[in-house]
C-alpha cells in the first residue's frame, strides 16, 4: 500500500473482500435502490471475513435512528458514512448517539458546491468529496460522475477528505495529482457490471493510486 489510502465501497460477495485486501476502508451500502444494497444480515456474514485493521465503513442515506440502531447491533461497523441529505446537526447527533467515526459525503458540480464542506467539517470526522448526482438520478453516489478536479487543488478542510466520483485505474492518479488527495473512493469504477466488483480491477485501482 503506497500513500494514498483506497477504501474500495459497495462490496457484496466474500470475493470482493479478498480482493480488496489491500484497501484502508471497505465499504458496505445499506440504500435498497442501489445494485450495491446488502441486508444487515449480509453484511454481518461479510464484516466477519474482513482483515482485522481494516475500516469497515457503512454508507446509509438519510437513516433514521432504528435503522441505524439495528445495522449497529448486527454489523461489527468502524465508520458511518453519511451519503444523503443529512444537515450539520443530524450529522452531530449521530456521532454523538453511536460513539463511532461519521464520514459526510458532499456531492460537487462547481464551486458553489464546497462551501458546506467547512460547515460539515466541524462535526464530521472526515468528508466524502464526491461528484453531484444528477437532477434525477436514483443514487446519491456510485453513479461513474467525475467534476472538476481542479476546483479542490491547494484546498484544505478540518478533518480528513476522501476524493470520489467516477474514478476508475486509469484516471485516479490524474485525480491524485490534481487534487493532493490522500485518500479516494471508488465503487463503479472497479465493477464488472453494476454491484459486481471486478478484483483485477481493484488490484489495478489500489496500484494505480500510489
Amino acid at each position: 500500500m503506497g500513500n494514498t489510502r483506497v477504501k474500495i465501497c459497495g462490496l457484496t460477495r466474500p470475493a470482493d473482500i479478498l480482493a480488496a485486501r489491500d484497501a484502508a476502508y471497505v465499504g458496505f451500502v445499506f440504500f435498497a435502490k442501489s445494485p450495491r444494497h446488502l441486508s444487515v444480515a449480509q453484511a454481518a456474514a461479510l464484516a466477519i471475513d474482513v482483515p482485522v485493521g481494516q475500516c469497515k465503513v457503512a454508507l446509509t442515506v438519510n437513516a433514521d435512528d432504528a435503522a441505524l440502531d439495528a445495522l449497529l447491533q448486527a454489523v461489527p461497523i468502524d465508520m458511518l458514512q453519511l451519503h444523503g441529505r443529512e444537515s450539520p446537526e443530524r450529522v452531530a447527533e449521530i456521532r454523538a448517539r453511536y460513539g463511532l467515526p461519521v464520514m459526510k459525503a458532499v456531492g460537487i458540480a462547481d464551486a458553489d458546491d464546497l462551501k458546506p464542506l467547512a460547515e460539515y467539517g466541524r462535526v464530521a470526522d472526515q468528508l466524502l468529496v464526491d461528484a453531484k448526482p444528477l437532477k434525477d438520478a436514483d443514487l446519491p453516489g456510485g453513479n461513474g460522475l467525475t467534476f472538476d478536479w481542479r476546483l479542490l487543488a491547494g484546498r484544505r478542510w478540518p478533518v480528513p477528505w476522501m476524493l470520489a466520483g467516477g474514478l476508475t485505474p486509469e484516471n485516479v492518479a490524474e485525480a491524485v495529482r490534481l487534487t493532493g488527495a490522500r485518500q479516494v473512493d471508488v465503487s463503479s469504477g472497479v465493477e464488472a457490471k453494476p454491484g459486481l466488483k471486478d478484483a483485477g480491477r481493484i488490484g489495478e485501482f489500489i496500484a494505480a493510486a500510489g
